[in-house]
């Protein structure tokens, strides 16, 4: 299951108070990410680069952030390896960390954006966009779409992994059950624990009411999916 975004490296001797890159501002990102000579590199986790990602980003591949170094310390070592790296992730805070890593094992041309996507997202004007789908946040609302817009996604409870409009179509989705991505490894009691937390969370619904142990998330989830 996709875990709560705290920013864990397990590096607590980087100090990002001297050590992080330089911020870019949104405005000028465009203008640094298309320079051939930067690598653009996501910081985020594979689940939310799935959903959205600046065009022609890297991908760590991590499941979660403190499996960003070893990442690091590979591309380190690649006689290849690029001159300048510009980095992101959702609102700036896990590139601290991450761009002062980068700095420590070698790379001294290192940028990060300002405020992250969300910033980029709020700022940015669409037709002016290099960002391509949505941005996974960790609240209710799943995901945002340009100008802070929500988004189209929303969360399987039985995985809590983001599921767009096309997997909602699917014939392993069931609502508050499973996706296709959970379907077949859901133990059949589970499966049945879940169908009847969605029969009551609907019976409450109808009547204007929270279900009794909706978390908030749950709670937006049933509403969107209301309506």
């Amino acid at each position: 299951k996709i875990k709560n975004e705290i920013v864990t490296m397990r590096k607590p001797e980087i100090n990002t108070r001297l050590d992080s890159g330089k911020y870019v501002e949104p405005a000028e990102w465009n203008d640094l990410i298309a320079r051939e000579d930067v690598m653009i590199v996501d910081t985020r986790n594979n689940f939310e680069f799935k959903i959205g990602r600046f065009s022609n980003a890297i991908e760590p591949g991590t499941d979660s952030f403190h499996e960003f170094p070893d990442w690091a310390d590979k591309l380190a070592t690649q006689p290849d390896r690029p001159s300048a790296v510009a980095m992101y992730c959702t609102g700036g805070i896990r590139c601290e960390k991450a761009t002062a890593y980068m700095k420590q094992v070698g790379f001294d041309e290192v940028y990060h954006l300002k405020g992250g996507i969300l910033k980029y997202l709020e700022d940015v004007p669409e037709d002016e966009s290099l960002w391509e789908g949505e941005c996974f946040v960790f609240d209710g609302r799943v995901s945002l779409k340009h100008g802070l817009e929500e988004g189209n996604y929303e969360l399987c409870y039985g995985c809590q992994f983001p599921i767009s409009p096309s997997d909602r179509n699917s014939a392993l989705f069931e609502q508050g059950v499973s996706c296709p991505r959970c379907h077949d490894s859901l133990l059949d009691a589970d499966r049945a624990r879940y169908r009847e937390r969605q029969r009551q969370i609907v019976m409450a619904l109808s009547r204007d009411e929270q279900h009794i142990g909706d978390d908030a998330n749950s709670a937006i989830h049933a509403r969107k999916t209301k309506h």
